[in-house]
């Protein structure tokens, strides 16, 4: 069984900075898109930043692009996402996610997850 663990939520000001972690195991296949989800009080889940197994590829939904950064370290099975210049609207829950054939272009809730791990809070203040 694929399994996702996320960590490193918390509370911080707005422009502070945190990096969130996904420890994954169990995943088998070799075509896939690793990433993360957030859902924000009373909003709907989004797809926030994905990276392809295949070519290491990255996504970013535009509200992020220029803050955060996703990365991964295969050797670990972890996959790293650094976000910088934290707004308030970051405000969410924060998922990590595994989609089997997908990339930045299916990488949203629209077509689907295979599989989610329990998210990890991240609160910024104003």
């Amino acid at each position: 069984d694929v399994q996702l663990q996320a960590s490193g939520g918390g509370l911080v000001q707005a422009g502070g900075s945190l990096r969130l972690s996904c420890a994954a195991s169990g995943i088998t296949f070799d075509d896939y898109a690793i990433g993360w989800l957030r859902q924000a009080p009373g909003k709907e889940l989004e797809g926030v930043s994905c990276i392809s197994s295949t070519d290491g590829s990255t996504y970013y939904v535009d509200s992020v692009k220029g803050r955060f950064a996703i990365s991964s370290d295969s050797a670990k099975n972890m996959v790293y996402l650094q976000m910088n210049s934290l707004k308030p609207e970051d405000t969410a829950v924060y998922y990590c996610a595994v989609q089997i054939a997908g990339d930045g272009s299916s990488w949203s809730t629209d077509y689907g997850m295979d599989f989610e791990g329990k998210g990890t809070l991240v609160t910024v203040s104003s």
